[in-house]
């Protein structure tokens, strides 16, 4: 319908009545709205992976030289400053974007370095005028070379000012840092990433172009949240990787432990993103309240800021604990969702973008940053050079020069005689005009051909660098490495390939983990530290192996059980961990891949320092033998440790760890093999069982400053077992020397016996004077410290020859997938 405005904008047309069509005004005003909402304030720039007001914030404080090294200031001057520059918004909006910058809780990797009272997930943080400010490192690899034209500048908002359109980011800092924005019609929800992951994936698509989303996910598996947790089911995420969109359920990091002679408890050590300690207490209070939740006795918080964040939930006396937290994860925020909505701006475009899509618009920029930072670099060594060669011409005849600035009339006259004798051009004969007497020594003329061949140097460096793709891609790729280096910090989340916790009758509220069923499965612990469960025929059978070989495939154990059933997990402290294998990422029977484990030390929260060395099982196990890296034996009898759920199963001397273990019933083999080469295999029946609290009696005797390296158990019908061998220097970065390895046959090596030395397994050879690692068993597989395959040299060696070197660093040997 129509309207009328009066048109004021002159004093003749005072008092003008225009119509306007209504629908038309809305609709052009609509538009303009949306259009600044979308690209001015909401969404994020899939290059830096950031939103407007933050990029001007970390300008602006980069500008004022905020950098970590300085001392913090207000965070109100930082505002003022970014308001009255850049950001024609108000000064809430500014603060609030810096805030979340400093959250160590919000980011992964955070930009800013808050001093005060930044806030906390369940309150906000104080006013400006209180909290303090600077640029945390990583802020200095978003911001690095501005200064080089690496980037396109544009006008503020009133043109008096210039500020970047995009960081030249030195890394991925949309996928590492997440984000989340409303706009008109549409919206952003990005989940945080490990830092070291991405980088890795970035790389390996710079390497290969034609990487699917697959291959991306074994260097990304997951997102990896600032607050830990456990993220359970990833089905949801492999959508979101792929198309840009999904969800996944993130649960809380619990476990149930003894408050008291006769209380048990659930404590919480880890919530899921963005989920406050508060909030969870509230929760629980509320269906306490409705009656909807049993068995809790009360709720403590007792989180501080040198212990970190713990919830104590007391259970009450009868009730399972087990079947309480299932009702946890149910009726609070222990188990929360998170959805994936990848929508960024690409070449000032929303657009929706999977995992390689938004890598692929990363390393474009990067490449581009780096190509027109070189040509910077190129033109200004160029420029230098050139002045440089003209001093050197000055230099070399200065009594002439002089003679000719003296006999000129004028600086034009004396500039114009220069460059006619000289051969010079305008830019060096004015250079040499400014010229110090000072730089008229001898040591001044060293300096200047020491710069010029310098810049020779740099100059043709840099032009190799541009004309040539492959050398460009691996200086981003060195950039990148060193970013992840720099700034890189272990996995916080857990991934689990489970369900979330589904509604239940009340007839099975008591039930602990009837979400999965109790069937057969083979668990796996690999000899890189992960584990994973693989199901099984009701026969015991139907595990097949991989059909190509994937990483971290050589396998250290592999026990069969239920998925309910109890394992014991044996730690270089000589400790045995009872764990259930329900909560262990899922694989099919028909191709294991042991590549989609988690670590077996994350898994049973082991403290740092202490590491799983064997998984054995705790039903039809008669006796467990361990070894020691000092030498020492014991076999201890499973009932030993029934009904017990984290036992000592070896008293350890000082200094002594556990570095093997397995099941050894009489008429098997115990091997012992240590640095000096010597091996020593003797029946598993010399050695009687022992309670939990001995020590142990010795197994080889081990010469003063070696150790034990490997400890297996041989048993009696095991097929064409051989001893694997590599040796390398102590002197030597581990990995940095060319190390040797030998396979020979298990039966080159007579049988000694217990307590004495052995034999030797190994000649070395010159710069060789240890064992690095070994192992005694059937079907020897070797993997490097990023668990990727190596091959080892073919069997039949003697049992003291010499080896032969290895094509790649082997940090873990064991057995493949039967």
């Amino acid at each position: 319908m129509p309207a009328s405005r009066t048109d004021s904008s002159s004093p003749a047309d005072h008092g003008r009545i225009e119509d306007v069509d209504v629908s038309t005004e809305m609709q052009g005003s609509f538009l303009e709205y949306a259009y600044s909402v979308i690209y001015s304030r909401a969404l994020p720039d899939a290059r830096d992976g950031l939103k407007p007001v933050q990029r001007r914030i970390l300008f602006q404080m980069a500008d004022m030289g905020l950098r970590p090294d300085r001392g913090h200031v207000k965070s109100a001057r930082v505002v003022g400053e970014v308001m009255g520059k850049l950001h024609p918004h108000g000064d809430a909006p500014i603060y609030d974007a810096l805030v979340r910058l400093a959250q160590p809780f919000s980011l992964r990797v955070p930009l800013v370095d808050g001093h005060g009272n930044f806030g906390s997930l369940d309150d906000g943080p104080a006013a400006p005028r209180y909290t303090e400010a600077r640029l945390a490192a990583p802020a200095l690899a978003l911001t690095e070379n501005l200064d080089e034209d690496v980037v396109d500048f544009i006008p503020n908002y009133d043109g008096q000012f210039q500020q970047p359109e995009v960081l030249p980011a030195a890394f991925p800092n949309l996928l590492v840092n997440g984000t989340t924005g409303i706009a008109v019609g549409m919206a952003t929800n990005m989940a945080p990433h490990n830092l070291i992951e991405v980088v890795g994936a970035a790389i390996h698509l710079l390497d290969n172009p034609e990487a699917s989303v697959e291959d991306l996910m074994e260097f990304v598996p997951g997102p990896d949240l600032p607050s830990g947790g456990i993220i359970v089911g990833l089905d949801g995420i492999k959508d979101a990787y792929a198309k840009g969109r999904g969800s996944f359920r993130t649960r809380a990091k619990v476990s149930v432990e003894s408050l008291g002679p006769r209380r048990t408890g659930i404590i919480v050590t880890e919530l899921p993103y963005l989920v406050g300690p508060e909030r969870i207490i509230e929760k629980i209070k509320d269906a306490v309240t409705a009656k909807k939740l049993q068995g809790i006795a009360d709720v403590t918080d007792l989180t501080d800021r040198h212990h970190g964040l713990r919830l104590v939930i007391g259970i009450k006396t009868g009730f399972d604990a087990n079947a309480v937290l299932e009702h946890l994860y149910r009726l609070t925020p222990l188990e929360d969702s998170f959805s994936i909505n990848n929508v960024a701006l690409v070449d000032g475009q929303p657009q929706t973008l999977g995992l390689k899509e938004l890598l692929q618009v990363y390393l474009a920029h990067r490449l581009s940053v780096v190509t027109r930072r070189s040509r910077y670099r190129l033109a200004r060594r160029q420029e230098r050079l050139h002045l440089v060669e003209g001093l050197l011409i000055a230099i070399l005849d200065i009594d002439e020069v002089i003679q000719v600035i003296r006999a000129s009339d004028d600086g034009e006259q004396a500039r114009t005689r220069l460059m006619d004798v000289f051969d010079l051009s305008q830019l060096q004969a004015e250079y040499i005009l400014e010229l110090r007497l000072r730089r008229l020594t001898k040591f001044s003329r060293i300096e200047l051909e020491t710069e010029r061949d310098n810049l020779k140097a740099e100059i043709a460096q840099l032009e190799e660098l541009l004309a040539s793709d492959v050398l460009l891609r691996s200086q981003v790729a060195r950039e990148l490495d060193a970013a992840a280096e720099a700034y890189g910090t272990p996995r916080r989340t857990l991934l689990l390939d489970g369900g979330p916790v589904q509604p239940r009758s009340r007839a099975a509220a008591a039930a602990a983990d009837l979400q999965i069923a109790d069937a057969p499965c083979r668990v796996f612990l690999s000899a890189t530290g992960r584990m994973v469960r693989a199901a099984l025929d009701e026969d015991g059978g139907g595990i097949v192996p991989p059909s190509r070989r994937s990483k971290h495939d050589a396998i250290r154990s592999a026990v069969d059980t239920t998925t309910r059933g109890d394992l014991g997990a044996v730690t270089s402290l000589g400790r045995i961990v009872r764990f259930s294998p329900v909560d262990l990422p899922a694989v099919p029977g028909n191709s294991v891949q042991l590549a989609a484990g988690t670590r077996a030390d994350q898994y049973l929260a082991l403290p740092t320092g202490e590491h799983v060395v064997a998984v054995v099982p705790l039903v039809d196990t008669p006796v467990i033998a361990l070894g020691t890296a000092q030498g020492v034996v014991k076999r201890v009898s499973a009932s030993e440790i029934a009904n017990k759920h984290d036992v000592e199963l070896i008293a350890l001397k000082d200094g002594d760890r556990v570095v093997g273990a397995a099941p050894a019933p009489d008429g098997s083999e115990l091997v012992f093999v240590a640095t000096d080469a010597q091996l020593l295999r003797f029946d598993a029946a010399s050695v009687r069982p022992q309670g939990r609290s001995a020590g142990g009696m010795a197994g080889i005797r081990v010469s003063s400053g070696e150790r034990v390296v490997s400890f297996d158990v041989v048993p009696a019908d095991a097929p064409d077992v051989v001893v694997v061998t590599v040796a390398g220097s102590t002197e030597t970065l581990a990995g940095a020397d060319s190390a040797t390895a030998k396979v020979s046959a298990f039966d080159e090596f007579p049988a000694k016996g217990r307590g004495t030395g052995g034999v030797r397994a190994q000649r070395f050879l010159k710069g060789e004077n240890a064992l690095t690692l070994a192992w005694v068993g059937s079907e020897p597989r070797a993997v490097g410290a990023d668990g990727a395959t190596r091959a080892l040299p073919a069997a039949g060696a003697k049992r003291d020859a010499s080896g032969a070197p290895l094509d790649g660093v082997v940090a873990a040997i064991g057995t493949g997938v039967d």
